[in-house]
């Protein structure tokens, strides 16, 4: 029997969990909430998930896909770091 690996959203939100992320709801709803919330030390985090995913040998489902797509990448892209006081 063959096993593949896959990444639901389950398995998306716990990894965000992992990181310090307090998220719920859908895959959407978590990458949305995530972006929301970034600061210099979890964006470096978050930008090793996102490439841990889509480097590894793991499938992500397409709702999963579609959310980081959607919103966790134009979100790593946009982030500034905050100015200096």
């Amino acid at each position: 029997m063959m096993h593949a690996d896959l990444i639901d959203q389950h398995d998306l939100l716990n990894q965000l969990r992992s990181l310090g992320f307090e998220v719920s709801g859908s895959a959407d709803e978590a990458c949305k909430a995530v972006v929301c919330g970034l600061n210099d030390t979890n964006v470096r985090a978050l930008k090793g998930l996102v490439e841990k995913l889509y480097t590894g040998s793991a499938t992500i489902l397409p709702a999963v896909r579609e959310a980081i797509d959607r919103h966790l990448l134009p979100g790593l892209a946009q982030f500034k770091h905050p100015s200096p006081h």
